[in-house]
């Protein structure tokens, strides 16, 4: 088995908080399926970064075939257990997976696309890809014009002045633009829905979040992370609607 190397996304410690954040809007990833479907009945998938299996539960319940792509242990082991063998778990990278060439139908990122080399990515999907099938990423993105986001957000600000939230929220189409020799006819779906929690499970969902402004590994990073937590404990309600917007943008291999 090859080496493998995760540096600064080891989400170790964050996979039992995977939980607590909202899957993808149900409608968004129907019309996706139904787009792989028109030509491949049953789409055999290709879910790169695939965490704790939130993308790979649903393409496994709208009839796909998936074999799901994590390299951290601790994720893949939660959504091993999360699936229940009813799909294949592969230990490798996004620009590596060791995957055969040519032979799935649709190449997936759910949340994934921004912690590796894009491009490289894009290369590896289209030698997984058979031809004028398709790739997609997606991300769950909270709503900053929701009330409760604005509060969180403002006290994060607070804290950290200098807070950005990274490639994850940029327009991915510039970037596929950039590679039409390898995917064209490019597809954006966005929608937006309403997902319930309590304080206590919104805070642990913020557990799961990789960013390099408070690493819950280190005694400053927690230290911090406890200064906001006391904030939102101060200003947000004990439970509340909290707007989400899912996004994906998808392209046929050329």
């Amino acid at each position: 088995m090859q080496k493998i190397v995760e540096q600064v996304w080891d989400y170790t410690k964050h996979a039992k908080f995977y939980e607590y954040r909202p899957n993808y809007a149900p409608a968004t990833i129907d019309m996706l399926v139904s787009l792989v479907k028109k030509d491949h009945a049953h789409p055999k998938v290709a879910d790169i970064g695939a965490g704790t299996g939130n993308l790979s539960l649903m393409l496994l319940e709208r009839d796909c075939k998936v074999v799901a792509v994590e390299p951290n242990d601790a994720m893949r082991e939660i959504g091993i257990e999360r699936t229940g063998g009813k799909c294949e778990w592969v230990r490798a990278i996004g620009v590596d997976s060791t995957l055969e060439s040519n032979a799935f139908d649709w190449v997936t990122f759910g949340s994934s696309f921004n912690v590796m080399d894009r491009k490289s990515a894009l290369l590896e999907t289209h030698r997984l890809l058979k031809e004028n099938c398709y790739f997609s990423c997606m991300w769950n993105h909270r709503d900053l014009d929701d009330p409760i986001q604005k509060i969180a957000e403002g006290v994060i600000v607070e804290f950290i002045p200098q807070y950005t939230r990274g490639v994850r929220r940029e327009d991915q189409k510039p970037f596929l633009l950039e590679h039409k020799n390898l995917f064209d006819a490019i597809i954006y779906i966005e929608e937006d829905f309403y997902f319930h929690q309590s304080l206590e499970n919104y805070i642990n969902a913020w557990r799961s979040v990789k960013n390099p402004y408070w690493d819950l590994e280190t005694e400053s990073g927690r230290e911090l992370f406890e200064k906001i937590i006391a904030k939102w404990r101060e200003r947000l309600p004990q439970e509340f609607d909290i707007r989400y917007t899912t996004r994906c943008w998808s392209a046929k291999k050329v």
